[in-house]
């Protein structure tokens, strides 16, 4: 097993506390070359998730949503691998997100809204889909309306789903 094979499932989390601390454990189960893509709506706790992923690696804060530049890299406080987080949301396709010409292989990067955009970039990835409750509804209407948005900081109870994706490759020698 390697990267976060061993937390593959489901994970409830009931604070954000709780979503940083299961951050902290991933960032000291990830290496340079590891893709992480999260998935969850609007106020899932994607960025808290990737503040305890960069406090596991130790890398240079602050950790904030990188939405208005796309990409911010954290770099390793302590020599190890630097942190690239992506906020995916504004971009169109796996194209634009090679053009920000990340360095995946010697960095660990995070993608916020990346689902569907990094098949290929990696032989293997994880997946963490967050999701949290509406109303005890568990459905995400938050854009529809203003009365939610009080509710995108509050504590609510979340499932993180581990899953990984593509295939292993086996080096001979």
């Amino acid at each position: 097993m390697s990267g976060l094979d061993p937390i593959l499932g489901t994970h409830e989390i009931v604070t954000p506390s709780d979503m940083e601390e299961l951050g902290r454990r991933i960032g000291g189960m990830l290496r340079p070359g590891d893709l992480v893509v999260l998935t969850g709506p609007l106020g899932a706790g994607k960025t808290t998730l990737t503040r305890g992923i960069g406090a596991g690696l130790n890398v240079r804060g602050p950790i904030q949503s990188p939405t208005f530049v796309l990409a911010r890299t954290h770099p390793s406080l302590d020599g190890g691998a630097p942190l690239v987080h992506v906020d995916a949301y504004r971009l169109g396709s796996a194209a634009e997100l090679d053009d920000l010409d990340i360095d995946f292989d010697g960095s660990v990067v995070v993608v916020e809204w990346g689902r569907g955009m990094v098949d290929g970039i990696r032989d293997v990835w994880w997946e963490l889909e967050i999701e949290r409750e509406w109303h005890g509804h568990g459905q995400d209407d938050a854009c529809y309306g203003v009365q939610h948005e009080a509710e995108l900081d509050a504590d609510a109870p979340r499932r993180v789903k581990v899953t990984r994706h593509g295939t292993p490759t086996t080096l001979e020698g």
